[in-house]
C-alpha cells in the first residue's frame, strides 16, 4: 500500500464548503439559495487539487470537470468561480427545462442540485422535470429517489442526496 504524505496532503488540498458557499452568496450571483448551495457543496466534496470521481471525470473544486488540469491547485476564488459558473450552468437548465422562474426557492434549489449532479442532458427529458413544467411540484419532488444509481448500482451516497434534495423541494411548498 503506497505511504501518503500526510503533511504534504494537509496543507491545502481540501477547501472547505463553508468558505465557498460564502463567497457565492456575497457575488450575488446566483439564486439558488444557502440550503441548496450546502447540500451541493457538502454531497460533493471540495478539493483544491484533481482527482478522478467515481464516474471516472477529472474533477476539482466542488464538482468542477470544465478545464481541470493536473498539477495544479485552486484558490477558494478560483474554485467560488468555477462552481459559480457550474451553478449558473445548472440554474439555466432548471429555468428552461423546469419551469424554473415558477419555482419556489427550496424546490428550485433541490432542482438545481440534481441538474448539477446528473447534468441537464439526463434532466432535461426526465419525468421530474416534466411534472415541475406543468406546476406538479410535490410529484416532481417524490421524484429524486429514482435517480440513485451509478454504473447500475444504487449507491449508498446518491440514496442520501436524493432524500435530501427531496425534503428540501418539498420544504419549498411550505
Amino acid at each position: 500500500m503506497p505511504t501518503i504524505n500526510r503533511k504534504a496532503s494537509a496543507a491545502g488540498a481540501v477547501c472547505t464548503v463553508g468558505v465557498i458557499v460564502a463567497i457565492m452568496l456575497l457575488g450575488g450571483q446566483v439564486r439558488t439559495n444557502q440550503c441548496g448551495l450546502e447540500l451541493i457543496g457538502n454531497a460533493e466534496g471540495c478539493r483544491r487539487e484533481p482527482y478522478t470521481c467515481p464516474a471516472g471525470f477529472v474533477t476539482d473544486g466542488i464538482g468542477n470537470t470544465h478545464d481541470v488540469k493536473p498539477g495544479t491547485r485552486k484558490t477558494d476564488e478560483q474554485i467560488a468561480t468555477d462552481w459559480q459558473q457550474n451553478i449558473l450552468d445548472a440554474e439555466a437548465c432548471v429555468n428552461r427545462y423546469a419551469a424554473g422562474d415558477r419555482l419556489p426557492d427550496n424546490t428550485f434549489s433541490a432542482a438545481v442540485s440534481i441538474a448539477f449532479n446528473v447534468g441537464c442532458p439526463k434532466m432535461q427529458k426526465s419525468t421530474m422535470f416534466r411534472y415541475f413544467r406543468h406546476g406538479q411540484l410535490v410529484d416532481g419532488c417524490n421524484e429524486f429517489p429514482r435517480w440513485v444509481f451509478g454504473g447500475g448500482k444504487e449507491l449508498p451516497g446518491l440514496v442520501t442526496r436524493r432524500e435530501e434534495e427531496r425534503q428540501l423541494c418539498l420544504e419549498g411548498m411550505k
